[in-house]
């Protein structure tokens, strides 16, 4: 047993020192990246922010929506060829969703059938809860040996050695992120989990050394965490409960007290292991749980907010483009980011 005993951070644990600047408006921010993939030689532009592969999240709907924004959407596993060919009616949609899988037999199955049937789609996101056993380092090898031209995704982890570990199994772009989301609860049941702000930080230094990137996954509840990610290193912001609770994330409208609400769930609750693997099996428990969202309309809104909160992050650091803003951030640790005296926002 050992204890590390450095300080590790929260992306609630610090704020964005302010910095002169030449820009005149928010207007003036490109939040447009340019990527090549260590293996695919994929070349890709976006915004690169990615709709989580959760239920509510990772759907059909929303990844159109997002694709009008040139954000990507990281499908559910569960999605079929019906699914897909609505997605095909979009010009260029293959270059904002991946499709996703985890380690299973019937999991890769549906995925090599998948691709098959739609060669044009170039991502495909290998997901797991634990992204440190051998198995699945082995998985990613398999994958990209079979697919070499596809960019993988692979996840998740929170420490340099697995970063690097998964980029030299095969994955372009490493998932990062353990227990920091809205919905999971793997730190109660687990006790096992790293802050996001530092797992950022360091996996970042670990793929950008080999040519990788990496997925900040989890953590932001609001457009300052998901610029915080950026500034920490991040190449994408995967986002799931900032993206819940809209018209086109589908689910079941609950009337309550004369408001709409919408149930969201983390993807190792109960209620996703009843809804796709008829329930929890005897020898695990759920590490997820279930919450009502108030029912919001349109994503369009929730989008520009975050965009326009990234863009104006830029603005006060002095950073044109997305690409600089790490290079220009320097964070303060803080005991408190947020004046809530009037009630929460």
């Amino acid at each position: 047993m050992r204890i590390e005993e450095e300080i590790k951070l929260d992306y609630s644990d610090v704020l964005f020192r302010p910095k002169r600047s030449t820009l005149k408006s928010r207007r003036e921010v490109d939040l447009k990246r340019k990527y090549k993939f260590k293996y695919s030689g994929l070349n890709w532009e976006g915004i690169p922010i990615i709709a989580s592969n959760m239920d509510g999240v990772g759907e059909v709907e929303i990844a159109l929506k997002l694709a009008s924004f040139n954000l990507m959407t990281a499908l559910t596993k569960q999605h079929n060829d019906k699914d897909i060919e609505i997605l095909k009616k979009k010009k260029s949609i293959h270059n904002y969703v991946a499709l996703s899988c985890g380690t299973s037999n019937k999991s890769y199955k549906r995925l090599n059938l998948l691709i098959k049937n739609n060669p044009k789609f170039k991502f495909i996101c290998i997901d797991v809860a634990n992204g440190y056993s051998e198995n699945f380092s082995q998985f990613v090898r398999e994958v990209r040996k079979k697919y070499p031209s596809k960019t993988i995704i692979a996840g998740n982890v929170v420490t340099a050695d697995m970063t690097q570990e998964l980029v030299l199994s095969g994955a372009d772009i490493v998932k990062v992120g353990i227990g920091p989301g809205s919905v999971c609860t793997t730190r109660i049941q687990t006790g096992v989990g790293y802050p996001q702000l530092s797992a950022v930080l360091e996996c970042a230094d670990a793929a950008h050394g080999l040519g990788a990137h990496i997925i900040a996954d989890g953590g932001c509840t609001c457009p300052g965490d998901v610029a915080k990610g950026f500034g920490a290193g991040a190449d994408f912001v995967m986002l799931g409960g900032m993206l819940a609770g809209h018209k086109e994330s589908g689910g079941k409208i609950i009337l309550d007290q004369g408001k709409k609400f919408i149930e969201f769930y983390g993807s190792s609750s109960e209620e996703a292991n009843e809804k796709h693997y008829g329930g929890l099996a005897d020898y695990r428990s759920s590490e997820g749980k279930k919450v009502k969202i108030e029912y919001r309309s349109s994503l369009d809104k929730t989008i520009k907010d975050i965009l326009g909160g990234i863009r104006s992050s830029c603005t006060y650091v002095g950073a044109p483009t997305l690409k600089q803003l790490s290079k220009c951030t320097t964070f303060v640790r803080v005991n408190n980011q947020y004046n809530d005296t009037f009630g929460k926002i």
